[in-house]
């Protein structure tokens, strides 16, 4: 019985041990020196990808996260132009690869909780016909 239970402590010490390397290996990885950024990391603004639509005076990106009202100005109604020659409805979304400052919302405003100001447009791309499912009721 004595050796049973020695050899399951042995076991889970050496169990254990192996783990806390890997864990080590891991935050040296994560972290990165300030200086290694490059000029894009360092600016502030942050890469977004997600599905983009302007309609009546509202303009918005939903992420795989998140939503974010999108700031209205030139940049946005620049992304409005690129997006607009893959629309077929004036509902769809559209495929969008953006740069921008993520702001929160102002407390007396409604909306979601954060906004995005378009600083520059990466990419703007066809969308999939099965994203765009819209159910239309006959009349």
């Amino acid at each position: 019985m004595k050796k049973i239970i020695l050899s399951v402590l042995i076991l889970s010490s050496l169990i254990s041990c192996k783990n806390d390397s890997k864990k080590d290996n891991q935050e040296e990885i994560i972290t990165t020196d300030g200086s290694e950024k490059t000029a894009k990391q360092s600016d502030g603004l942050t890469l977004l990808k997600g599905d983009f639509i302007y309609f009546a005076d509202a303009a918005v990106l939903q992420t795989h996260r998140e939503v974010y009202g999108v700031v209205i100005d030139e940049k946005m109604h620049e992304l409005d132009k690129q997006v607009q020659q893959y629309k077929i409805e004036t509902t769809d979304m559209v495929p969008v690869e953006i740069r921008g400052k993520i702001i929160p919302k102002p407390e007396n405003e409604e909306g979601w909780p954060f906004r995005i100001e378009i600083k520059e447009i990466l990419n703007v791309s066809k969308p999939k016909p099965e994203d765009n499912a819209i159910i239309k009721i006959g009349e």
